[in-house]
C-alpha cells in the first residue's frame, strides 16, 4: 500500500459533525482524499463511517465543519456534487420488476443522457461487472452479490469523477472480490477518485493507496498513520532451524518477538529487508519464510480497538 501525497485533493473535510438527537454520530471528521487515488475509510460498526459518507455525497447535511467534493460544497451545490459522484450504498435499493438493463438505462436518463446512449452505456456496464446474461432479467432474481455488482454499475452510469463505495464487497464470492479489486484499481488509474468503506481489511491492503481510520465519530490522524507505518514494517520470519535463527538475532542484538514457528521483527524498508535476509542466510539460518506479518490495516485496526477499549 502506497500513499499518493502530491495529487490535488478530490475530497476534503474539516471538523465535520452530525448528531441525531442526543446521539453524536460524527463528532470531528477531518480528511483529505487525493485525486486519482483509492482511499479506505476504516472503523468499527457505529463509528460514523456511513454517516460521513452520506454527508460527502450530499445526501445528509452536516451540523458543522466544511466539506469539498470535486471542488464543490455539498451544502451549497448538492446537485453539482451528486453529478460529480457515484454513490454505492451498503444495500442496493432496486425496482424489482425492472430488468438490470432497464435499471441502468433509467438511471442514465435521470442524469440527462439520451435513451439510446443510456442503453448502450448500460450494456457496457453490465459487461464490465459480469452481469450481461442478466440484462433482460428482473432485479429480483439477483443474488446478494449480483445486486452488489449491479449497484456498482449504477454508480458508474454517469461516468463520475468520484466514487463513494460503502461495503462494496458484501456478498461477493472470492472471484468477484478479486475482480472488484482489479476494477477499482483500473478506475483510479483512469483518474477517478475512490473512497471505499469495508471491513475486509486484508483485501483493502491490496487495493488502496491510503487509509483513514475512524473511532467514536472522530477521524484518527497522525497517530493512526504512524501505526500503519509500523505495522507495514513488521515481518515474520520462520526457519527450519529456529534455534539458530533466535541465536543469530540475539548475537546481533536485534529486537524480535517469538511467535509460533518463528519470530516477528521490524524492517524499515525493502533494502533493509534484503540485507537482513542475506545476512541470515550467510549466518547458516535455513530461512523458510520471510515476509509481512500480515495486513497492515488489520493490525492497525486491532491496535486501535485495543486503545478504544
Amino acid at each position: 500500500m502506497t500513499t499518493a501525497t502530491l495529487a490535488p485533493a478530490a475530497i476534503t473535510a474539516a471538523g465535520v459533525t452530525r448528531s441525531f438527537g442526543d446521539v453524536k454520530a460524527v463528532s470531528d471528521a477531518t480528511l483529505t482524499v487525493p485525486q486519482g487515488s483509492v482511499t479506505a475509510l476504516i472503523g468499527p460498526n457505529g463509528c460514523g463511517k456511513t454517516t460521513l459518507m452520506l454527508m460527502l455525497a450530499g445526501l445528509l447535511r452536516s451540523d458543522g465543519g466544511s466539506i469539498s467534493v470535486a471542488g464543490l460544497d455539498p451544502v451549497h451545490d448538492s446537485a453539482g456534487v451528486r453529478n460529480a459522484i457515484g454513490w454505492m450504498p451498503d444495500q442496493l435499493g432496486s425496482w424489482d420488476n425492472l430488468t438490470c438493463l432497464q435499471t441502468l438505462t433509467l438511471m442514465g436518463r435521470a442524469y440527462g443522457e439520451r435513451k439510446e446512449f443510456a442503453r448502450q452505456r448500460g450494456l457496457g456496464l453490465l459487461q464490465l461487472v459480469h452481469l450481461s446474461e442478466f440484462a433482460d432479467r428482473p432485479a429480483r432474481v439477483l443474488s446478494r452479490g449480483q445486486k452488489q455488482r449491479l449497484s456498482l454499475a449504477r454508480a458508474l452510469v454517469h461516468d463520475p469523477q468520484v466514487l463513494l463505495l460503502d461495503e462494496p464487497a458484501n456478498g461477493l464470492d472470492p472471484r468477484s472480490r478479486i475482480e472488484l479489486r482489479q476494477l477499482v484499481r483500473e478506475l483510479a488509474a483512469g483518474g477517478k477518485t475512490v473512497l471505499v468503506s469495508s471491513h475486509v481489511l486484508s483485501e483493502l491492503d491490496e487495493m488502496v493507496d491510503g487509509a483513514i481510520f475512524m473511532s467514536k465519530g472522530r477521524t484518527l490522524g497522525d497517530e493512526a498513520q504512524a501505526m500503519v507505518a509500523e505495522a507495514r514494517g513488521r515481518f515474520r520470519v520462520t526457519a527450519l532451524n529456529p534455534d539458530r535463527l533466535t541465536e543469530v538475532l540475539r548475537a546481533w542484538d536485534y529486537a524480535f518477538d517469538e511467535v509460533d514457528g518463528g519470530v516477528t521483527l521490524q524492517i524499515s524498508n525493502r533494502e533493509h529487508g534484503s540485507q537482513v535476509l542475506t545476512a541470515l542466510v550467510k549466518a547458516d539460518v535455513q530461512v523458510d519464510s520471510f515476509g509481512s506479518a500480515g495486513s497492515a490495516l488489520e493490525q492497525t485496526y486491532l491496535a486501535m480497538n485495543e486503545e478504544r477499549r
